[in-house]
């Protein structure tokens, strides 16, 4: 698979595998066989966050990937995280798949998409304080869960506004990367969130943002970020009448310094993706 750099020591497939619904929507058999599935045609981008799978996914990452830390890039994200009442839903969520349906898709997308960030009244998640304290800890956090020493992205996990201490943060990075913690730091938001932070965007290393052809926003970001790394999410929400593997294709034609990420927990889904990134 064609492999692209999106920081000084990540390289990176180019096709990325979000783990977002992790011990959420899909349940630990399918994760196994779908990320296995992946490691297999090339996959080496795992894309996670401490919230995702209720706050469960990394250390599944982790335990999945252990013996193979030197083959892959582990992106994580702080910023959001799942609250102890998240830990009540852990026996009942094989009942929920059992009995909910799943929405079909085509290659490329989850059979049934995380949401990104809570709701307002989520119970089971909740947003963490933007500060270096915050941003030490939760990397800690996510580094024992994902049984590494490292971490080769580390991203803001969609604020809802600006960054108040963006200089606090980008100290704070600047001091994990001197430690070997971590390779760059990037920020992960829906690009309609990009007026509010547009003004810090210069000070990452990698930006992550939901691109899709047919998205109303498309071009826009096309143009501001064709030449830069990126790591696009929700690359199959608006195809603009394209088959999954154009859409992927036309992603990495307009954006070719980017990953794209796609939840794929059907190995057919895997294999057609894999193939476009051949």
């Amino acid at each position: 698979m064609k492999t692209v750099q999106l920081a000084q020591g990540v390289q990176s497939s180019i096709l990325g595998f979000g783990c977002a619904p992790i011990l959420g929507a899909v349940g630990a058999g399918q994760a196994e066989r779908a990320l296995g599935t992946a490691l297999d045609h090339g996959i080496t981008h795992f894309d996670v966050a401490r919230s995702y799978g209720y706050g469960e996914a990394e250390k599944f990452l982790g335990r999945f990937l252990h013996g193979r830390r030197d083959e892959v890039v582990i992106a994580s994200k702080f910023g959001i995280r799942a609250t102890w009442k998240a830990s009540l839903l852990r026996p009942l969520k094989p009942l929920v798949r059992t009995i909910r349906p799943r929405r079909g898709g085509p290659p490329g997308q989850s059979t049934t998409p995380a949401p990104q960030s809570p709701a307002r009244k989520d119970p089971f998640h909740e947003r963490v304080p933007l500060t270096a304290a915050e941003m030490r800890g939760n990397l800690e956090h996510s580094l024992r869960a994902l049984k590494t020493d490292h971490l080769d992205l580390f991203f803001v996990h969609e604020p809802t506004a600006g960054i108040p201490h963006i200089d606090e943060l980008s100290e704070t990075a600047a001091r994990l990367k001197d430690e070997g913690k971590i390779r760059a730091w990037g920020l992960a938001f829906g690009w309609r969130q990009l007026p509010a932070l547009e003004s810090i965007i210069d000070a990452f290393d990698v930006l992550q943002f939901d691109a899709s052809p047919g998205a109303g926003h498309y071009e826009n970001a096309r143009s501001a970020r064709a030449g830069s790394p990126n790591v696009i999410f929700s690359p199959m929400r608006h195809r603009g009448g394209l088959d999954p593997t154009a859409t992927l294709r036309k992603l990495w034609e307009d954006f070719p310094r980017s990953v794209v990420l796609c939840s794929m927990f059907d190995p057919s889904h895997i294999r057609a993706n894999a193939g476009a990134a051949g």
